[in-house]
């Protein structure tokens, strides 16, 4: 396998953090719809989770496929490591 560098595990766990308060805030947010101050943070960090994921993928390529990310050329997601296998 591929080695990686110490800063795709820094990039990595950033990332895993603020998704998992996106998902958190959603869940928050279908027993609480009209919370506006949830909904901003909400916005927030989905907007803060859409930069780091383009930052990561233009670090160190695709983290998903299927059309929910761009390839670089040549086709690179064939490409060890992936995210789930660190």
């Amino acid at each position: 396998m591929k080695q990686v560098p110490p800063q795709y595990y820094k990039d990595l766990q950033e990332l895993q953090a603020v998704d998992f308060v996106v998902i958190e805030l959603a869940l928050y947010l279908d027993t609480h719809p009209d919370d506006m101050d949830a909904i901003r943070q909400y916005n927030a960090f989905v907007q803060k989770s859409i930069k780091l994921k383009n930052n990561f993928e233009k670090n160190y390529g695709s983290l998903t496929s299927f059309g929910y990310s761009f390839s670089r050329h040549p086709w690179d997601w064939k490409e060890a490591p992936w995210p789930w296998q660190v």
